[in-house]
Formats: C-alpha cells, sequence, structure tokens
C-alpha cells in the first residue's frame, strides 16, 4: 500500500493508512477529544448528524519544534467548527471541516478491521484549489504518522521537518489539472 495519499478529482484527497490498533480503539483516537489531541487536536465531537465537531489546535502540544513562521497563527488554540455529516460508530465518521462564510470542506474517515489491525481510509473533499489540496495532503499525511506513533506507543515524529518534506512531495504528486 502506498503510503501517499492522491487527488482523486480537482478537489478531493484520498489516502489509507494500516494502523497497529483495533477499529475500536482507532475509534477512540477519532472521536474521544483527549486521545484527539495526541495526534490532531481536541474539541467536542457530537456522534450524530448535525452534531458539532470542533477543533482546537495546538501544535506546541504535537511537537518541540519552532513552529514555521507561515504556520503562526495556528500554533496554539487555532478552533475551526463543522458539523457532523455521517457517523455510524465504529465505522464511519464525517464532518464538515472548517465551516466560514458559508463554505467548508469535508473530512471522511472509514475504518475496516485488517485482522488485528484497522485500514484507515480519509477522504477529504471540496477543497477550494489546489494548494490547499497540496497542504491538507501533507498535514493529513503527518498527523496520520503520528496517530501510528502513538498506537505503537514511540516517541511521535517531529511534526514541521516531517511536513515541510511531505508538502514538497505532494508538490510534485498532486497534478496541476485534470
Amino acid at each position: 500500500m502506498d503510503e501517499y495519499g492522491v487527488a482523486t478529482d480537482n478537489t478531493t484527497v484520498h489516502m489509507n493508512k494500516l494502523l497497529p490498533a483495533s477499529v475500536d480503539v482507532v475509534w477512540e483516537y477519532l472521536t474521544q477529544s483527549d486521545k484527539r489531541a495526541t495526534w490532531l487536536a481536541s474539541g467536542d465531537m457530537g456522534l450524530h448528524v448535525g452534531g458539532p465537531a470542533d477543533l482546537c489546535f495546538n501544535f506546541k502540544n504535537l511537537t518541540s519544534e519552532t513552529t514555521p513562521e507561515r504556520f503562526l497563527p495556528y500554533e496554539s488554540n487555532h478552533r475551526q467548527h463543522g458539523h457532523v455529516t455521517a457517523c455510524e460508530p465504529p465505522y464511519l465518521l464525517s464532518f464538515t471541516w472548517n465551516e466560514r462564510d458559508g463554505r467548508s470542506s469535508e473530512v471522511r474517515f472509514e475504518l475496516k478491521a485488517q485482522g488485528d489491525k484497522t485500514l484507515l481510509t480519509l477522504t477529504h473533499s471540496r477543497l477550494p484549489n489546489r494548494k490547499e489540496m497540496v497542504s491538507v495532503s501533507s498535514g493529513w499525511h503527518i498527523h496520520l504518522g503520528i496517530l501510528e506513533d502513538r498506537l505503537n506507543q514511540q516517541q511521535p515524529r517531529q511534526f514541521w521537518a516531517t511536513h515541510a518534506r511531505l508538502e514538497a512531495e505532494y508538490e510534485k504528486r498532486i497534478p496541476a489539472t485534470f
């Protein structure tokens, strides 16, 4: 399985990650604020259609690295609001991402048991442009890598150094046009 996500059209990125835990454990890391905060962001997640999908990013808690200047606005207590669009515990969770000005993209997590592991399929759709596709692809890639590290009970990989490398790679991988 290729560890890199792919653009499936000009607004959607899709990636798979085989994680070293059961579906139930991965579900907890998606839906419980304290566990989600260890790899992505804390916040309320109403596990029903229409429920809140509030995320509070604190990159200072994910890495000891210095935050690059362009990401300083997101370094601590960066909040974004969305709503749950689908929820079928423990196999499917979908929510709007960063609702603002009547616009949002959508994130969908699908979980499937693979023996004692879980195949997580992430689809981020309705992205407004290629620049955003590159950014979210590299972001999801490193966040899912940190989730894998947490599940393996390992020290998480460095966020910003890995993100920069991944962003350069996705810049090459995501087509300019479809």
